[in-house]
């Protein structure tokens, strides 16, 4: 999941980069060859752009920082917390939901996410399984139970562990396939 969001801002940064170093200058360029400067609405355009650019790469290069030091210190092991994998059961619908606590700009709602900003992040995050919480929504208010929680730490654990044990699986598959070969 972290490595998910890292991927995401990484490729991000990586296309930011490419206009900012390759496309904007050659943008410019052109802009400075049609002349006056002072009324030239690409140049202007150019210029702007380029300056969103930078401070969009300023936030992103701090947002992969803040999320290296929440992967490493801050990401709970056993409370809800960025990463975390929730399922909910609202105690008057009687509905069970799944959500993934992730950052803002992670946010796909089709998939489940909810920002750690939002008012059920805010009311889920630190909680346990098998506490309740309650919020308050422009919809009406809301009542629900943790029943389960996986958090980033074990993901990545089971991750690691579903590698490991593929690792060894293709190994042991390679080595009989040796095995075979040397029999002939």
């Amino acid at each position: 999941m972290i490595r998910e969001m890292r991927e995401k801002l990484g490729r991000e940064i990586d296309q930011l980069s490419h206009e900012l170093n390759i496309l904007l200058p050659q943008a410019i360029a052109q802009a400075v060859e049609m002349g006056d400067l002072r009324e030239n609405s690409e140049y202007k355009a150019a210029l702007e752009r380029q300056q969103f650019v930078q401070a969009r790469l300023g936030q992103l290069h701090q947002r992969l920082n803040q999320l290296s030091q929440l992967a490493n210190t801050e990401a709970p092991t056993d409370k809800v917390g960025l990463g975390s994998k929730i399922t909910v059961f609202d105690l008057e619908t009687k509905d069970t939901d799944t959500y993934m606590v992730v950052l803002a700009e992670m946010m796909d709602i089709d998939e489940g996410h909810i920002s750690m900003a939002s008012p059920l992040g805010r009311a889920l995050s630190g909680k346990m399984v098998g506490e309740e919480v309650s919020l308050r929504l422009p919809t009406g208010a809301r009542h629900l139970r943790i029943m389960e929680l996986v958090t980033v730490h074990q993901a990545e654990q089971a991750e690691a562990a579903a590698q490991d044990e593929a690792g060894r699986k293709g190994t042991k598959s390679k080595r009989k396939a040796a095995e075979g070969n040397g029999k002939k």
